[in-house]
């Protein structure tokens, strides 16, 4: 299980890409079309047509990581397919790592709690 630290920024691009693609050129897709740098240290998520598979994008501070994961059964839940990218918490990204639908997934709000009466 891959688990990502909580203070990560994640992008998922919402359009799918030719799973032949490898990190170079990924990172030449999130450059051009997404218009982000690959070397930021943001983790990319990209996803096929079919929905049953994802790859991570990520640069380490040494080189290009790049993560291929495929579900055995049903499929990962996307974003509608828009020609952007979207934003997900580090836990909404491990949910959806699992198969799980991380739309149901919010952070807690900030600020002061309610005074008791």
């Amino acid at each position: 299980m891959i688990v990502p630290p909580s203070g990560v920024r994640v992008l998922v691009a919402t359009r799918p890409v030719d799973f032949r693609c490898g990190a170079d050129r990924l990172a030449s897709i999130v450059q051009t079309a997404l218009g982000h740098d690959p070397f930021s240290g943001t983790i990319y998520v990209f996803r096929c047509k079919r929905s049953d598979r994802l790859k991570l994008l990520v640069w380490d501070g040494s080189g290009l990581v790049m993560v291929w994961k495929r579900l055995e059964a049903g499929v990962f839940r996307w974003p509608p397919v828009t020609g952007g990218v979207m934003r997900l918490s580090a836990a909404q990204l491990a949910a959806l790592l699992d198969g799980l639908d991380w739309s149901r997934m919010h952070a807690p709000r900030l600020g002061r709690p309610k005074k008791a009466q």
